[in-house]
């Protein structure tokens, strides 16, 4: 998930692996930052002997309320 962030730039949280956030200057490079740390997270995974979460199941969904 990017969220734009109100003083510029992005943050990404990624649900299916818990702490898993960073951060980009613009859309672009919070995505390749995402890439990183999903690799970095896998990686530090396995080196554990855990198993990757699979969110293969999960049903994502947004709103945007607004106020009247």
């Amino acid at each position: 998930m990017l969220h734009k962030e109100p003083e510029g730039g992005y943050t990404v949280i990624v649900p299916a692996f818990p702490g898993c956030i960073t951060y980009g200057e613009n859309v672009d490079e919070a995505i390749i930052m995402a890439k990183d740390a999903i690799d970095i997270y896998v990686e530090e995974l396995l080196s554990r002997g855990e198993n990757i979460p699979d969110d293969s199941e999960t049903l994502e969904y947004s709103l945007n309320l607004v106020r009247a």
